[in-house]
């Protein structure tokens, strides 16, 4: 009766059950060719206007033509660079005063409240300050950007910082360590492979403010093209620009993840 009874759970789909990458891949394929194949048939339908739904052929047609003209290729190096300086700069602003939220209590109390209350400001509203603070140069595309991932990621550093044992951290003050010791060989070692997840995290939402950010007086990037598409009603351009950068950050996570498995072997799957 027992065997049976195994024989038929076994047969039943469980939680957490893991599949092979073989597969994975597979399901993860028909997911985006199921995607496609709606979109090809809805545009070719007649039912929706190319205006609102162009074909995916048209979108391919403004993406080849972009690339060719060598619009596309400027236009990702100008928006990248742009994703990789807000990006630096919330880590160099974040990771610290994570890190400190995270290890004493009273920094916490002084600056966790005022960051839970900024990380539900809305950013693009922030955009008429900015140009008046910063100008709009250059410089205002990236303080947006970092406006919107900064106060993100104070408290998952923090998180990550509270996530080491604290039977590792009562350990190294037993052999005498002192707090900046515990910090810099203890705390910091052990709380790296999650902290790169959440600089994983924080890549895809600069990437999302990458549109906000290209709203400052820009004459150039991806966001900024999309923008000058709709004005022209050219859906094809701003579809073929949506999808540009949804690939990139697809691109940029994928590599977060490789980077992750190569540093960090030793942490369980």
């Amino acid at each position: 009766m027992e065997s049976k009874a195994l024989a038929k759970t076994g047969t039943k789909i469980r939680l957490r059950k893991g599949i092979s990458k073989q597969k994975y891949s597979v399901i993860a394929a028909a997911a985006f060719i199921l995607v496609l194949a709606l979109w090809q048939g809805i545009s070719t339908s007649g039912l929706v206007s190319p205006i609102f739904l162009p074909a995916p052929a048209a979108v391919v047609e403004a993406f080849t033509t972009s690339l060719r003209d060598g619009s596309l290729a400027a236009d990702t190096w100008i928006s990248f660079s742009r994703i990789m300086k807000g990006f630096l700069l919330a880590i160099v602003i974040g990771v610290p005063l994570g890190v400190l939220v995270g290890s004493f209590s009273k920094i916490e109390a002084f600056i966790l409240p005022l960051t839970e209350f900024f990380r539900y400001l809305p950013v693009p509203a922030f955009v008429p300050l900015i140009m008046v603070w910063v100008g709009i140069g250059e410089n205002a595309k990236v303080a947006v950007i970092l406006l919107g991932i900064l106060f993100q990621l104070i408290p998952m550093v923090a998180d990550n910082v509270k996530s080491v044992p604290s039977n590792l951290i009562n350990a190294a003050y037993t052999l005498g360590g002192k707090s900046t010791t515990v910090i810099f060989r203890v705390i910091l070692p052990a709380m790296l492979p999650k902290l790169m997840e959440s600089l994983r995290m924080i890549m895809g939402w600069a990437w999302t403010y990458l549109v906000v950010a290209e709203l400052v007086a820009a004459n150039s990037g991806l966001g900024y093209n999309i923008l000058k598409a709709q004005r022209f009603l050219d859906t094809s351009s701003i579809f073929m620009g949506i999808l540009v950068i949804g690939l990139l950050g697809l691109i940029t996570d994928r590599l977060f993840g490789l980077l992750n498995k190569a540093l960090f072997r030793w942490v369980e799957e």
